[in-house]
């Protein structure tokens, strides 16, 4: 009985999204996206000593690793590749961004560090590393609450639009709380 209701949950793919629709598109690039973020996470959990920022780091990257293994389980359930040729963002194609937008698809997502970044966090030390985290950790939580507030608007199945929501509002609390402990390590807050 359980083997039937198995195979009819995961062969019936009538009601799934299409491959170049937001949801699948959303799902494809937040993998991505937070791939990065927890890999920061992971280099700034290795060299601070402070508990709170470890804590921080540590729930980041454990939260959006899980993310990605439900993201990328939905498009596995659904029979979708976790990966396209598409460029990333394609799926904002022809949709206004938020009000008054030309509706252009962005180059790259937004937030991502760049690769020079990223070598500038894996080479920092001590309070250098610290404040340059927080603040590419901030704008990369930016970057994904746009991505994630754009899913809310084109999504169409629940599920997406519910994670989406989800991040949007756990990764606003953490914008506030990593300009907290940049104003506490004696560094201006990002506006």
């Amino acid at each position: 009985m359980l083997t039937a209701a198995a195979t009819f949950l995961f062969t019936n793919r009538s009601d799934r999204p299409l491959d170049t629709s937001a949801d699948v598109g959303f799902l494809r690039d937040m993998s991505a996206h937070h791939a990065q973020a927890v890999e920061m996470a992971l280099i700034i959990y290795d060299k601070t000593e402070d508990p709170k920022l470890k804590t921080v780091a540590y729930d980041m990257a454990v939260t959006q690793q899980g993310q990605i293994g439900r993201m990328d389980g939905w498009l596995a359930a659904w029979d979708l590749p976790m990966r396209s040729n598409q460029p990333p963002m394609a799926w904002m194609a022809g949709h206004d961004h938020g009000g008054g937008g030309s509706g252009e698809v962005p180059d790259r997502m937004p937030g991502l560090a760049t690769d020079e970044q990223m070598a500038q966090l894996r080479e920092a030390t001590g309070l250098e590393a610290e404040v340059l985290f927080l603040e590419l950790m901030i704008e990369h939580h930016r970057g994904g609450v746009d991505m994630a507030e754009a899913a809310v608007r084109f999504a169409t199945d629940e599920k997406v639009i519910s994670l989406a929501q989800g991040m949007i509002d756990a990764q606003e609390s953490e914008i506030d709380l990593m300009n907290e402990m940049l104003v506490e390590r004696g560094a201006e807050p990002l506006e």
